[in-house]
């Protein structure tokens, strides 16, 4: 498995020593060199030359030692040390951490797509929820444009997964934000309807797991499947969580200089370029799964690599580790504004109490995926899942707005086990599957989200805002606590054969 510290390549090898200096071999053997694959220095030029008919005591030292060269002892106590002239000695360390990743010229190009296309997705959201409100009048309806964006997640990345694995994968990256860039095309004319305009956003959401999936499975051929992966896609989340700061923020700005129309017109433009840097920075792969894959229809597949993702009793456990603590998490977010309003807090608090958690979480995967080793990342994960949600109790008290920023900031610096636990996943499932999994995972994060936000809402019609905050975190920290349990039972090495496949024994040895 790669990492980003391998042994240096300039290791030496040092041959036994003889035991007393021996004459130069004859020329036949002189000339012989073992090819064989423990060399780390770089032959230089010359050494397939032919041997030397003779060595005098006179003859001038070689000055090209090969792997089989006589052992520096033997060339006198006056001969210079032999020097390995190899570019390795010469070259730079290589970078670590954040650093290594962005040395991937791939993964610029991944990560600048990534960018692009958030802060379209989320000036579009913006931008539309105006349009729908401006031609309808309707607050209702508004607000569902915006529902709209989680609900197709989970019909979208369960019906269409199977694209990630039967395709190849820079393929389906560009396919999919071509199909978006045309729904938001569309949007544009004025002709198109308010039932139309929901629609479309109902198609972007659902293609935007597959894509997202897609893109997850495709950073392990990138960066391979160990740290670098890792860090990869802690930097895609911190993008993520920044969009909410920056996203909202420039849509704003622009709905001020743009109509509504005008500023989607500026997602079609990010769509068309992160489906050009995806296209010509990246390379094109074959798809994932084996032929024998591609025989049945597409639903079919995706549905089946559903089943199998969820009958590993394993996988299953890390999936919901990443689901359960994000459905519980959003509480407090979805009754920001009825909190603000019921602490007497003024209208800027709203905003404050909306960006306090993403914050957090921004700046807990820095530090985590900068500051902590692989084996320390590893080893936080179940401590930190089991205790962040814990920081929601303080709305017991009915904390005033300092307090409750802070509340929200550890919050979301609780997410940050998920750095850990994406190695564990990745680890976990079949290169076959990969795909599948991944966009899954997506579909059921996003879908989760939405319900926590849909069953705190319906909480607070009967309870107090701050009763259900507190009760998120109480029912959330014991269901979490359940499921830490089910993840150590089934770490690796202490399941049992017949644990261990539990209806995965299908593809449990293709790993």
């Amino acid at each position: 498995m790669p990492t980003d510290s391998p042994a240096p390549a300039d290791t030496p090898r040092t041959p036994p020593a003889p035991a007393a200096p021996v004459p130069a071999p004859p020329p036949e053997r002189a000339a012989h060199r073992d090819p064989g694959p423990g060399r780390t220095l770089r032959e230089p030029a010359g050494l397939d030359a032919p041997a030397p008919t003779a060595l005098g005591p006179d003859a001038p030292a070689p000055t090209a030692l090969g792997p089989d060269a006589p052992a520096p002892a033997a060339l006198g106590p006056d001969a210079p040390a032999p020097t390995a002239p190899g570019p390795d000695l010469l070259a730079p360390a290589a970078p670590r951490g954040y650093r290594a990743v962005f040395a991937v010229t791939e993964f610029r190009a991944v990560f600048a797509a990534h960018l692009l296309s958030l802060l379209g997705v989320v000036v579009s959201e913006l931008a539309l929820t105006v349009l729908v409100y401006d031609l309808t009048g309707s607050p209702l309806l508004s607000a569902l444009t915006f529902a709209l964006g989680l609900l197709p997640y989970m019909i979208g990345g369960t019906l269409f997964a199977g694209v990630a694995d039967r395709y190849p994968a820079r393929r389906v990256l560009v396919v999919c934000d071509l199909l978006c860039a045309a729904c938001v095309a569309v949007m544009l004319v004025p002709a198109t309807p308010v039932a139309g305009l929901l629609a479309l956003r109902c198609l972007v959401a659902a293609i935007a797991p597959v894509f997202t999936g897609t893109r997850m499975a495709a950073l392990t051929d990138i960066l391979g499947e160990g740290d670098l992966y890792v860090l990869g896609r802690s930097l895609l989340r911190i993008v993520s969580q920044s969009a909410m700061l920056i996203g909202f923020g420039a849509g704003g700005v622009l709905l001020t200089v743009l109509s509504p129309r005008g500023a989607i017109t500026v997602t079609v433009v990010t769509f068309l370029c992160s489906a050009a840097l995806l296209r010509f920075g990246t390379r094109d792969r074959p798809a994932r799964a084996g032929t024998g894959d591609g025989r049945g229809t597409l639903l079919k597949e995706s549905l089946s690599g559903a089943r199998l993702v969820l009958g590993d009793r394993r996988i299953r456990a890390l999936m919901l580790l990443f689901w359960l603590p994000a459905m519980f998490v959003v509480a407090p977010e979805a009754l920001a504004a009825p909190y603000a309003d019921a602490i007497g807090a003024p209208p800027a608090a709203l905003g404050l109490l909306l960006c306090a958690m993403a914050v957090g979480h921004i700046g807990a995967e820095l530090f985590v995926g900068s500051a902590l080793s692989p084996r320390n990342r590893t080893r936080i994960v179940l401590p930190v899942a089991a205790a962040g949600l814990l920081p929601l109790l303080v709305y017991v008290v009915r904390p005033g707005l300092p307090l409750a920023l802070a509340a929200l900031a550890l919050a979301g610096a609780g997410a940050a086990y998920v750095i850990g636990l994406d190695q564990w996943f990745v680890d976990a499932v079949p290169q076959e599957l990969r795909g599948r999994a991944m966009t899954l995972l997506t579909a059921g994060l996003m879908t989760v989200q939405g319900i926590g936000m849909a069953l705190a809402g319906l909480a607070a019609e009967f309870f107090p805002v701050h009763q259900v905050v507190a009760g998120s975190g109480i029912i959330g920290t014991v269901c979490t606590l359940l499921l830490v349990a089910e993840v150590r039972r089934t770490a690796p090495g202490r399941m049992s054969d017949t644990e261990g496949r539990d209806g995965a024994d299908r593809h449990v040895t293709s790993r």
